[in-house]
Formats: structure tokens, C-alpha cells, sequence
């Protein structure tokens, strides 16, 4: 797993000139985790091309090592996992290390509570303040026992049960982590797991369990809710799995060629699940010019090319149940906010507080920074845009090792008068660690 060096990395973002070009951003890091996860749980060899290698999903690689999973990359960049079966895994020897890695945590956390092994997490200095209860819960339930530390936070040590109970739960949150926690906790119980989703997240855990020949069912009733049934006692069979472009990344070259005057970029195999697909729909109530082609689907996903044209945004108001499918994109949504013609209220954001960071409180207080009117409400925010015009800029930015604060102030430096200076962009290695090279390549610097 790549190590941060020890001292920050500021850098200002200025002005940029019209983007323009073809980019393609890294693999969906939500289907990356996922993928090696499952590939390690099948018996045999499976292929993953297009794989997101950034330390979050390093980290995830790095840990199924640990056990017992076979996982090695050619120089083609194409990795090749050659899986234990479920229950398979081993004793891990020395503590895993999660970096930032909210998702590797949380899953392998489920992943691991139904194997009869004890693993100890631990984490950054970020990831080590957010709390883990809304997963040890449930997997409690099940019969896995967690000893963590004050405010069930890194550093934490679980026990699993083997057999573990299957469990009916409902979830109390909408969160596709948890969701995919206890459907992984499953595949190793015996009997059947039962999740009722009364607002439907992500879903790439039920398509890819799917994929690799689980028996799980979904079914949704008339007011939306998702009943999802896992038999557990899986048998997975290995898979060649295409990782689509990560539509979290394809948003910050597609708000800056929508802000930055004269643009035109086109983000290819971008994937466009409609699970995750709200910032695009949000976009273009705004009045964003953004034109889906070649659209396709790939590996049970569906993908699309998208051709971006700078345009005259306005404010919104959106609904806050669209949250879900769109919950990391808002921070760069709030970017597209400051720019629009007159006021965007965002609402029902709650879970934007326990990220990486206060992704509320950080974003405002950037705002404020570089000139933007905001007002920071409990579950959201109110952004005065600036119709169009230039954001003064600033900062430098406090991101809280936040990679999506970065990129966001990035983004918003394209468009600022004065420049905006971030104050460490070292973070944004954890999901895209082609972001500066990617933004040179359509001009935003010489």
C-alpha cells in the first residue's frame, strides 16, 4: 500500500482557459472493493481489468493478502485473484490496515464476521474518528463480538461466529456500507439473510453477488422499499469482471467543463448505474448541458460515454431523497451551487457528517473562505451563487484529509479570481490518483 509522505502537499488551483478533450476517470472504486472481495470468496480464477488503484482499494487488496487470497497484477494492469471459497479465509498475523478506507473497513468487517478468525482494523487519523456501530450492530446480531475504541472507532478488534446467525434486518439508515456488510456476513451463515432497504442505496453488491452465483433475490414493493434475501452457505464461482469509469470521479472534469466558459470534454465509460446516477439528473435541472452516448452495458453495469459543454447553471432545490444515489458527489455539487444563478438549498444530508470529514461543516467553511455566501443548516446547506461570475478565492482550504474536499476546491479554482489554494492534496491519492494529470490533459494548465 503506497504511504503518504509525512508533509503536507499544498498547491493553488487558478483560472483555466477552455477544457477540452477526451478523459476517462479510474474504475468505480465501489465495484473495485467489491470485485476483489467476492473474487477472493470464489474458488478458482477471476480477472478484474480496469481496477481502481488507489490506496483505498490497495488497502482492500493488501488485507485479502493477508488471508489467504492469491492477488497479483500483470503489467498490462489487469489483477488476477485466485479466491479461497466462502469461509475460506485465514487468521490474519499482524493487524490490517485500512488507511482512509471507510468502505474496506466496514465490508470486510461483514465480510469477516461470519469466518471463525479474529482480525484487529486500524486506520489513518481520519478514518480512525468515524464510528463503526452502525455495522458491529447488526454483525453483533449475528454473532460476531467487536472490542473498539471509545465511540466504537479504529482501533478495533472483531471475533467471528462461525456458524454465524442469519439475520432480518431493517435498515435503520439508508447505507449501502451496511447493506453490503451484512449480505457478505451472510454468505457464510447458515440459512437465510434478509434485508428490508426502505430507501434504496447503491446496488452493486446485490448485482455482483449475482454475478458470482449467489442465490439472492430482490424484490421491490409498491412504495419503493427493497426486500433483499441471501441464502447463505454460498458457492461462488470466479468471474471476469470490467470495472466501469467511478461516476464519483467523472464528477469533478464534468462540473469543471460545465463552469469553466467555452468547454467541451467528453468522460468516456463512465458508469452509469441509476443507483448512483442523481448527479447527472441534478445537473441538467440546472440547466447543464450534459449528452449520454454510446450507452452499453458492461459486466451487468450499465456504462456510457458523456459529452459535457460549459453552461449557465441556476440554483435547485432538490428533493432530498435523491441523497442516497448521489451522497459522494455533493461536495463538488456545492462548487456547481456557487456558480448558478441565485440560491440552492440542499437538505438531507445528514450522513455528509460522518465521512472522511464533516463534509457540511468542512465545505461551508471552505465556501466562506474563498468568498461564497453560505448558511450551514443541520442536514444540509444554502449556497448564494454567484451567477456565473468568477468566485473571488482564497484559502488556503482546510480539506481534513478529505479527497473529495480537494478535488472540490480544485475545481472551484478553475473559476476563481484569485486562485484557491488547497492546503494538502495528498489525500486524493485514495481515490484518484490521476486527478492533476487528468486536468492538464484538457488544458487547465500549461
Amino acid at each position: 500500500m503506497t504511504q503518504h509522505s509525512d508533509q503536507p502537499a499544498p498547491r493553488t488551483f487558478s483560472a483555466a482557459p477552455a477544457l477540452s478533450g477526451s478523459v476517462t476517470v479510474p474504475g468505480d472504486k465501489s465495484i473495485s472493493h467489491r470485485a476483489l472481495m467476492l473474487s477472493a470468496l470464489a474458488v478458482g480464477h477471476s480477472r478484474v481489468e480496469g481496477l481502481l488503484e488507489g490506496e483505498d482499494v490497495l488497502a482492500t487488496a493488501a488485507a485479502l493478502r493477508a488471508m489467504g487470497a492469491r492477488i497479483e497484477r500483470d503489467a498490462d494492469g489487469v489483477w488476477h485473484i485466485h479466491g479461497v471459497g466462502v469461509g475460506g479465509l485465514l487468521q490474519p498475523e499482524t493487524a490490517l490496515d485500512m488507511g482512509n478506507s471507510g468502505t474496506s473497513t466496514r465490508l470486510l468487517m461483514g465480510l469477516l464476521a461470519s469466518h471463525d478468525l479474529t482480525a484487529t482494523f486500524v486506520g489513518d487519523a481520519s478514518l480512525s474518528k468515524r464510528p463503526m456501530a452502525r455495522v458491529t450492530e447488526p454483525l453483533s446480531r449475528m454473532g460476531a463480538s467487536f472490542t473498539a475504541s471509545p465511540g466504537n472507532r479504529l482501533p478495533l478488534t472483531m471475533k467471528g461466529a462461525c456458524p454465524a446467525v442469519p439475520l432480518d434486518y431493517r435498515l435503520p439508515v439508508a447505507s449501502a456500507q451496511v447493506k453490503s456488510a451484512i449480505l457478505l456476513a451472510g454468505l457464510n451463515a447458515p440459512g437465510i439473510t434478509r434485508i428490508v432497504e426502505p430507501i434504496p442505496t447503491r446496488d452493486h453488491s446485490e448485482r455482483m453477488l449475482k454475478g458470482f452465483g449467489a442465490d439472492l433475490n430482490v424484490e421491490v414493493e409498491a412504495d419503493g422499499t427493497r426486500i433483499i434475501t441471501l441464502a447463505g452457505e454460498a458457492e461462488l464461482r470466479p468471474q471476469q469482471i470490467v470495472v466501469p469509469g467511478d461516476p464519483s470521479s467523472a464528477a469533478f472534469p464534468m462540473i469543471a467543463a460545465l463552469l469553466v466558459p467555452g468547454s467541451q470534454v467528453t468522460i468516456a465509460n463512465v458508469g452509469l448505474n441509476g443507483t448512483r446516477a442523481g448527479l447527472i439528473d441534478l445537473l441538467r435541472e440546472m440547466g447543464g448541458s450534459i449528452e449520454i452516448v454510446n450507452a452499453r452495458e458492461v459486466g451487468g453495469e450499465p456504462v456510457g460515454d458523456l459529452i459535457v459543454t460549459a453552461s449557465a447553471l441556476r440554483g435547485v432545490e432538490p428533493d432530498p431523497a435523491r441523497a442516497p444515489s448521489m451522497i459522494d458527489e455533493y461536495p463538488v455539487a456545492f462548487i456547481a451551487a456557487a456558480l448558478a444563478q441565485g440560491r440552492s438549498v440542499f437538505r438531507g444530508l445528514e450522513e455528509l457528517r460522518v465521512k472522511e470529514s464533516d463534509r457540511i461543516a468542512t465545505m461551508a467553511e471552505g465556501l466562506r473562505a474563498i468568498g461564497v455566501p453560505v448558511e450551514e443548516l443541520e442536514d444540509g446547506i444554502i449556497i448564494e451563487g454567484s451567477g456565473g461570475a468568477p468566485l473571488p478565492g482564497g484559502g488556503p482550504i482546510a480539506t481534513k484529509l478529505d479527497h473529495r474536499i480537494a478535488m472540490s476546491f480544485a475545481v472551484a479554482g478553475l473559476v476563481s479570481q484569485g486562485g484557491v489554494t488547497i492546503d494538502d492534496m495528498r489525500p486524493v491519492a485514495t481515490s484518484f490518483p490521476t486527478f492533476l494529470p487528468l486536468l492538464q490533459s484538457l488544458g487547465a494548465w500549461a
